[in-house]
């Protein structure tokens, strides 16, 4: 018997060489992206940017796998979902970096461990 697991992947990186029109719409857009109290893991990935404060911004990804071979694909799947994105909006960015968390590899807190026992 094969276990799902979670797999989360957060994606970073800086806005780069944005035109004034652009930079303009992004700040328009901003309160939809800036609430890090909404921030959710999805398979379409969730932004998150304050661009008024600073360049970066930050998608989360997230999606079940059989195995953990399988791991690494979805890291590059999410970068690249993260760079499709911004390639589609005609968005600069550069120094594209992720982090990857296998969930059922996160040890449960006092809590979790009182609820599954």
């Amino acid at each position: 018997m094969t276990s799902k697991r979670t797999v989360r992947v957060t994606v970073r990186g800086s806005f780069d060489n944005l035109s004034a029109d652009q930079k303009a719409a992004l700040l328009a857009a901003g309160p939809q992206h800036a609430d890090i109290l909404a921030v959710t893991y999805t398979q379409d990935g969730h932004l998150t940017y304050d661009l008024a404060a600073r360049p970066f911004f930050t998608f989360r990804f997230a999606e079940e796998v059989d195995d953990e071979r399988e791991i690494p694909k979805v890291t590059a799947r999410a970068e690249a979902k993260a760079a499709d994105w911004m390639t589609e909006r005609g968005y600069g960015f550069k120094r594209i970096t992720s982090q990857t968390v296998d969930l059922s590899e996160v040890p449960l807190g006092p809590r979790g461990r009182r609820l599954q026992g």
